[in-house]
């Protein structure tokens, strides 16, 4: 007769894995249109993007988002829609 162990592992188990999306300055987008998809994408209120919009344009880049790298992913989808330069870093 033997001894039986049975061990269940955990198939949920996520892995969360911390990211930044950053966004560089460019030449050709506007304020307005660098706020409008900062909100879109980050959801964020007015103000925070315009902070932001000007983080970028006075020092070249800014970290607009930290977070899941999933999550980080979605909102550089949504920044790159209209061709905003734009890196996602671990």
């Amino acid at each position: 007769m033997g001894i039986g162990f049975q061990v269940e592992l955990e198939k949920d188990i996520q892995t969360i894995i911390p990211a930044k999306v950053i966004v560089y300055n460019d030449d050709w987008h506007t304020f307005e249109e660098v706020i409008y998809q900062l909100m879109k994408a980050i959801k964020c209120d007015l103000e925070t993007a315009k902070n932001l919009t000007w983080e970028i344009h006075t020092k070249g880049k800014a970290v607009v988002f930290e977070g899941d790298f999933e999550e980080a992913l979605k909102v550089a989808n949504i920044l790159e829609e209209i061709d905003l330069s734009v890196e996602i870093t671990l």
